[in-house]
């Protein structure tokens, strides 16, 4: 036995080196495989030939965080104001010297009133649901900036109008404010703007507590942005400061000398000529216009700079389809160029909010 100890000791000494450099080699061949793997990366080369490296493309990565519940109330917010929106055309808007007004007169009326009031529903279905938040917070900022002026404007027509009758165009019809009745329909309409300009005020507290960021494609022509936006401000409150439809002059002859004279007759106010809180509402109506489109472009990140861009887009665009809506609904009106301009500085505000939706890096 001892024997037989002593001869077979050394082989099993033997096969147990063999195993242990044999276990050994897999960490050497992979420390050595780490070596050639840096050696490779530091110097480019392998074998003496050179490696060619295929760079990754750049992407704009977008960084979420968690949602406040007050970004997700900013949404709510909204969703309720496009829903009063959007049922505020159908029923009476207002009752004016005994003749009830509506809106939504037809469906070509129906459907541009209820451009806003549609946005809004899907912003604000958007940023309830904590997609993208940044975008719906400017959206609702800059929306309830307009809003605000608009609001104001509103509760004249409504209620203190008759204090100082005049000729206005109210729902597509030309009427004189001798007295006016307030329907279930400029509720609605109030009701919404009011809620638009609270979601405003929430989207201003939620700014700092939510968290979205990307990676700043946009900084390069946020100054072009920016000039190009200004310059729409101010062309967008000189045509606001005009009827979007007016009641044209009328050229008449005399019999019996054939003088051509021209009759100038009274139309719809202007949106500075009107008194009290109207005339404070559009003063603010037109300074909100100019401070949106300065700040709107500035937003960080890029997708809020896409969502205050698209709310002045919205907002002109109803104000100029309006005028247009009033004109084809009353003969004695026209739509006028400033109602043309509004149109056509809503395509360019949404041209810009393209843009910025386009420039990503790595993207053309």
């Amino acid at each position: 036995m001892p024997a037989r100890d002593g001869r077979t000791r050394p082989l099993r000494d033997a096969a147990s080196g063999r195993r242990g450099r044999g276990a050994a080699s897999p960490s050497a061949g992979s420390r050595s495989a780490r070596e050639r793997a840096g050696n490779v990366s530091a110097t480019g080369r392998r074998n003496g030939e050179p490696v060619r490296f295929v760079p990754a493309p750049a992407v704009d990565g977008l960084v979420v965080g968690t949602v406040p519940g007050s970004a997700r109330a900013t949404g709510v917010l909204l969703l309720l104001a496009g829903l009063a929106g959007a049922i505020a055309p159908f029923p009476t808007y207002l009752v004016v010297g005994g003749r009830a007004l509506s809106q939504a007169s037809g469906v070509g009326a129906a459907l541009i009133c209820l451009v806003v009031p549609l946005t809004h529903l899907l912003v604000g279905a958007g940023l309830a649901r904590g997609r993208v938040p940044k975008f719906g917070l400017a959206y609702a900022g800059v929306a309830g900036s307009l809003a605000f002026g608009q609001f104001l404007i509103e509760v004249y027509r409504g209620s203190s109008s008759t204090s100082r009758p005049a000729v206005e165009v109210l729902a597509g019809e030309r009427v004189l404010t001798s007295s006016v009745g307030a329907g279930p329909g400029w509720v609605l309409g109030l009701l919404a703007l009011a809620l638009t300009v609270l979601a405003a005020c929430v989207a201003a507290v939620a700014w700092g507590r939510t968290v979205m960021e990307d990676g700043g494609s946009l900084d390069a022509v946020r100054s072009g942005l920016a000039g190009a936006a200004v310059l729409l401000g101010v062309a967008t409150v000189l045509c606001l400061s005009l009827p979007a439809a007016d009641v044209p002059d009328r050229l008449t002859t005399d019999p019996v000398t054939g003088m051509q004279t021209v009759v100038t007759r009274e139309g719809p106010q202007a949106l500075l000529e009107r008194p009290g809180l109207a005339l404070l509402g559009g003063l603010l109506l037109a300074g909100a216009v100019v401070l949106c489109a300065v700040v709107a472009p500035s937003l960080r990140p890029r997708l809020a700079a896409v969502g205050g861009l698209l709310a002045l887009a919205v907002v002109m665009l109803s104000a100029g389809l309006l005028g247009a809506r009033d004109a084809l609904h009353s003969p004695d009106l026209e739509w006028t160029l400033p109602g043309v301009g509004l149109v056509l500085f809503a395509a360019a505000y949404a041209g810009l909010a393209a843009v910025a939706w386009r420039i990503r890096r790595g993207r053309p």
